[in-house]
């Protein structure tokens, strides 16, 4: 994660503080993403009866994409450089806007909106984010995702 002082990142409110690169989500991630949650609905999972859909072949399941946040974040969330840990908040607000095809690759952009002092030396971050399919005009997904920092 890029790292700053925290005056920087409060400065960078109200921006986009980074872009993730792109990850490709193919068939064999899907997949695996199936049997680990045993979602294993066909248009996720049968490439042949998916492909009889208006998708026109399989898609990723939506918490796939949603989950892989935390892998993009790991590139573009700008954090304080005096974190001791940081931890998943939840999310306030989540849509799946357009399918993520198989072979696909997406990235997410991070904007930063706020940052709340929940109890001495801990700090809760609120972020946009765009999850963007490449080559199509729809995002996979938006969200509001927060995040607890321990100062």
């Amino acid at each position: 994660m890029p790292i700053a002082s925290l005056d920087e990142v409060r400065g960078r409110i109200g921006t986009e503080v980074g872009v993730s690169g792109w990850l490709t989500i193919d068939q064999a991630r899907i997949d695996a993403f199936a049997e680990a949650t045993e979602d294993r609905q066909f248009i996720h999972v049968d490439p042949e009866a998916a492909a009889r859909t208006p998708f026109g072949g399989t898609v990723a399941h939506g918490f796939l994409s949603l989950s892989m946040l935390s892998r993009m974040a790991a590139e573009a969330m700008l954090i304080p450089d005096n974190v001791k840990m940081a931890v998943n908040y939840g999310l306030d607000r989540v849509r799946f806007i357009a399918p993520v095809q198989s072979g696909k690759r997406i990235r997410g952009r991070f904007v930063l909106d706020s940052i709340e002092e929940k109890a001495p030396g801990q700090l809760l971050l609120r972020h946009s984010v765009t999850v963007e399919i490449e080559g199509v005009d729809k995002p996979a997904l938006t969200a509001q995702w927060l995040g607890l920092l321990f100062v």
